[in-house]
Protein backbone atom coordinates (compact mmCIF):
# COMPACT_ATOMS: atom_id res chain seq x y z
CA UNK A 1 0.00 0.00 0.00
CA UNK A 2 2.82 2.42 0.83
CA UNK A 3 4.52 1.74 -2.51
CA UNK A 4 1.24 2.56 -4.25
CA UNK A 5 0.96 5.91 -2.49
CA UNK A 6 -1.05 5.36 0.70
CA UNK A 7 -0.98 8.31 3.10
CA UNK A 8 -1.55 6.12 6.17
CA UNK A 9 -1.38 2.49 7.25
CA UNK A 10 -3.72 1.03 9.85
CA UNK A 11 -2.59 -1.53 12.40
CA UNK A 12 -5.49 -3.56 13.81
CA UNK A 13 -5.05 -3.91 17.57
CA UNK A 14 -8.70 -4.81 18.26
CA UNK A 15 -10.28 -8.28 18.05
CA UNK A 16 -10.41 -9.07 14.34
CA UNK A 17 -9.19 -11.69 11.85
CA UNK A 18 -6.59 -9.05 10.92
CA UNK A 19 -5.47 -8.34 14.48
CA UNK A 20 -1.71 -8.15 15.04
CA UNK A 21 0.41 -8.17 18.15
CA UNK A 22 2.39 -5.14 19.40
CA UNK A 23 5.60 -6.90 18.33
CA UNK A 24 4.24 -7.38 14.81
CA UNK A 25 3.15 -3.74 14.71
CA UNK A 26 6.62 -2.62 15.76
CA UNK A 27 8.22 -4.74 13.03
CA UNK A 28 5.91 -3.39 10.32
CA UNK A 29 5.93 0.24 11.46
CA UNK A 30 9.72 0.33 11.40
CA UNK A 31 9.63 0.21 7.58
CA UNK A 32 7.21 3.10 7.09
CA UNK A 33 8.55 6.20 5.30
CA UNK A 34 8.71 9.34 7.46
CA UNK A 35 5.60 11.03 6.00
CA UNK A 36 3.27 8.01 6.09
CA UNK A 37 1.01 7.97 9.14
CA UNK A 38 0.80 4.88 11.34
CA UNK A 39 -2.67 4.39 12.79
CA UNK A 40 -3.54 2.18 15.75
CA UNK A 41 -7.06 0.82 15.17
CA UNK A 42 -8.89 0.04 18.41
CA UNK A 43 -12.41 -0.73 19.60
CA UNK A 44 -13.71 0.66 22.90
CA UNK A 45 -10.29 1.08 24.53
CA UNK A 46 -9.79 2.32 28.04
CA UNK A 47 -7.93 5.55 28.71
CA UNK A 48 -5.01 3.49 29.99
CA UNK A 49 -4.87 1.47 26.79
CA UNK A 50 -4.70 4.60 24.65
CA UNK A 51 -1.93 5.95 26.84
CA UNK A 52 0.06 2.74 26.34
CA UNK A 53 -0.44 3.00 22.57
CA UNK A 54 0.88 6.56 22.61
CA UNK A 55 3.79 5.65 24.87
CA UNK A 56 4.90 2.89 22.48
CA UNK A 57 6.08 5.54 20.01
CA UNK A 58 4.88 3.39 17.09
CA UNK A 59 1.84 5.38 16.05
CA UNK A 60 0.88 8.89 14.96
CA UNK A 61 -2.90 8.46 15.25
CA UNK A 62 -5.49 6.34 17.02
CA UNK A 63 -8.61 5.23 15.15
CA UNK A 64 -11.56 4.62 17.45
CA UNK A 65 -13.83 2.07 15.77
CA UNK A 66 -16.24 1.18 18.56
CA UNK A 67 -18.86 3.00 20.60
CA UNK A 68 -16.40 5.31 22.32
CA UNK A 69 -17.87 8.36 24.09
CA UNK A 70 -16.91 11.80 22.80
CA UNK A 71 -15.08 12.52 26.05
CA UNK A 72 -12.62 9.66 25.50
CA UNK A 73 -11.94 10.61 21.89
CA UNK A 74 -11.50 14.28 22.81
CA UNK A 75 -8.80 13.29 25.32
CA UNK A 76 -6.95 11.04 22.88
CA UNK A 77 -3.20 11.17 23.55
CA UNK A 78 -2.61 11.03 19.77
CA UNK A 79 -4.49 12.61 16.88
CA UNK A 80 -7.86 10.88 16.71
CA UNK A 81 -9.80 9.27 13.89
CA UNK A 82 -13.38 8.35 14.80
CA UNK A 83 -15.07 5.68 12.69
CA UNK A 84 -18.80 6.21 12.23
CA UNK A 85 -20.85 3.26 11.04
CA UNK A 86 -23.52 4.17 8.50
CA UNK A 87 -26.69 2.23 7.82
CA UNK A 88 -29.34 4.95 7.50
CA UNK A 89 -29.79 8.69 7.05
CA UNK A 90 -29.53 9.44 10.78
CA UNK A 91 -26.03 7.99 11.22
CA UNK A 92 -23.83 10.75 9.67
CA UNK A 93 -25.17 13.21 12.24
CA UNK A 94 -23.32 11.26 14.95
CA UNK A 95 -20.06 12.63 13.57
CA UNK A 96 -20.87 16.07 14.93
CA UNK A 97 -20.31 14.69 18.45
CA UNK A 98 -16.58 14.40 17.70
CA UNK A 99 -15.39 17.87 16.64
CA UNK A 100 -11.75 17.19 17.54
CA UNK A 101 -11.45 13.99 15.49
CA UNK A 102 -11.03 13.24 11.82
CA UNK A 103 -14.17 11.35 10.82
CA UNK A 104 -14.10 8.07 8.91
CA UNK A 105 -17.41 6.84 7.50
CA UNK A 106 -17.72 3.10 6.97
CA UNK A 107 -20.40 0.46 6.55
CA UNK A 108 -21.97 -1.03 9.64
CA UNK A 109 -23.21 -4.60 9.46
CA UNK A 110 -24.57 -6.56 12.40
CA UNK A 111 -23.26 -4.07 14.94
CA UNK A 112 -19.81 -4.14 13.40
CA UNK A 113 -18.26 -0.96 11.99
CA UNK A 114 -15.59 -1.55 9.37
CA UNK A 115 -13.77 -4.65 8.25
CA UNK A 116 -16.80 -5.94 6.35
CA UNK A 117 -15.53 -5.17 2.85
CA UNK A 118 -18.95 -3.75 2.06
CA UNK A 119 -20.01 -0.32 0.88
CA UNK A 120 -22.85 1.69 2.39
CA UNK A 121 -25.09 4.02 0.42
CA UNK A 122 -22.95 7.11 -0.17
CA UNK A 123 -26.05 9.12 -1.03
CA UNK A 124 -26.70 9.22 2.72
CA UNK A 125 -23.64 11.46 3.03
CA UNK A 126 -24.68 13.64 0.12
CA UNK A 127 -27.99 14.31 1.84
CA UNK A 128 -26.46 14.92 5.26
CA UNK A 129 -25.46 18.31 6.70
CA UNK A 130 -21.94 17.09 7.56
CA UNK A 131 -19.47 19.38 5.78
CA UNK A 132 -16.05 18.75 7.33
CA UNK A 133 -13.37 16.84 5.40
CA UNK A 134 -13.66 13.11 6.07
CA UNK A 135 -12.28 9.69 5.17
CA UNK A 136 -14.46 7.29 3.20
CA UNK A 137 -13.93 3.55 3.70
CA UNK A 138 -15.40 0.21 2.79
CA UNK A 139 -16.02 -1.76 -0.35
CA UNK A 140 -12.84 -3.35 -1.65
CA UNK A 141 -14.73 -6.61 -1.99
CA UNK A 142 -16.70 -8.72 0.53
CA UNK A 143 -15.94 -11.88 -1.45
CA UNK A 144 -12.27 -11.77 -0.48
CA UNK A 145 -10.83 -13.13 2.73
CA UNK A 146 -10.17 -10.63 5.55
CA UNK A 147 -6.97 -8.73 4.83
CA UNK A 148 -6.54 -10.30 1.40
CA UNK A 149 -6.25 -7.74 -1.40
CA UNK A 150 -5.48 -8.36 -5.06
CA UNK A 151 -2.29 -6.33 -5.74
CA UNK A 152 -3.19 -5.79 -9.40
CA UNK A 153 -6.63 -4.41 -8.57
CA UNK A 154 -5.18 -2.30 -5.76
CA UNK A 155 -2.71 -0.77 -8.19
CA UNK A 156 -5.54 0.11 -10.57
CA UNK A 157 -7.62 1.52 -7.73
CA UNK A 158 -4.80 3.77 -6.52
CA UNK A 159 -4.28 5.04 -10.07
CA UNK A 160 -7.98 5.89 -10.35
CA UNK A 161 -7.99 7.67 -6.99
CA UNK A 162 -4.90 9.65 -7.99
CA UNK A 163 -6.82 10.86 -11.03
CA UNK A 164 -9.80 11.76 -8.83
CA UNK A 165 -7.48 13.70 -6.52
CA UNK A 166 -6.03 15.64 -9.44
CA UNK A 167 -9.52 16.61 -10.63
CA UNK A 168 -10.71 17.44 -7.12
CA UNK A 169 -7.76 19.77 -6.56
CA UNK A 170 -9.01 22.08 -9.30
CA UNK A 171 -12.77 21.49 -9.20
CA UNK A 172 -14.92 23.86 -7.07
CA UNK A 173 -16.80 22.30 -4.16
CA UNK A 174 -20.51 22.76 -4.82
CA UNK A 175 -21.91 20.90 -1.83
CA UNK A 176 -20.74 18.95 1.23
CA UNK A 177 -21.02 15.66 -0.66
CA UNK A 178 -19.09 16.81 -3.71
CA UNK A 179 -16.11 14.67 -2.72
CA UNK A 180 -18.17 11.49 -3.09
CA UNK A 181 -18.22 9.94 -6.57
CA UNK A 182 -21.69 8.64 -7.43
CA UNK A 183 -20.55 5.56 -9.29
CA UNK A 184 -17.30 4.54 -7.70
CA UNK A 185 -16.26 1.90 -5.24
CA UNK A 186 -15.53 2.27 -1.55
CA UNK A 187 -12.20 1.55 0.04
CA UNK A 188 -10.77 4.80 -1.29
CA UNK A 189 -7.29 5.31 0.20
CA UNK A 190 -7.63 9.11 0.08
CA UNK A 191 -10.55 11.39 0.85
CA UNK A 192 -10.94 13.47 -2.31
CA UNK A 193 -12.60 12.10 -5.42
CA UNK A 194 -14.37 13.55 -8.40
CA UNK A 195 -18.07 12.78 -8.96
CA UNK A 196 -17.47 12.65 -12.70
CA UNK A 197 -15.96 9.18 -12.78
CA UNK A 198 -18.19 6.33 -13.93
CA UNK A 199 -19.07 2.71 -13.45
CA UNK A 200 -15.97 1.45 -15.28
CA UNK A 201 -13.86 2.97 -12.51
CA UNK A 202 -16.08 1.36 -9.88
CA UNK A 203 -15.33 -2.06 -11.31
CA UNK A 204 -11.60 -1.33 -11.35
CA UNK A 205 -11.64 -0.54 -7.61
CA UNK A 206 -13.50 -3.70 -6.62
CA UNK A 207 -11.46 -6.68 -5.48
Amino acid sequence: AVALGADAVGFILAPSPRRITPDQAAFLAADLPPFVESVAVVVNPTREETERIAASGLFTRIQYSGEEPPELVARSPLKAVKAIGVTDAADPAAATRFPEATILFDARRGGRTGGTGERFDWELLRRSAFSRPFILAGGLGPERAPGEKDPVLLRRCFAIVAAWNEEAATAPRRDPGAAIPRNSSGGIPRREASPRRGESDEKECLS
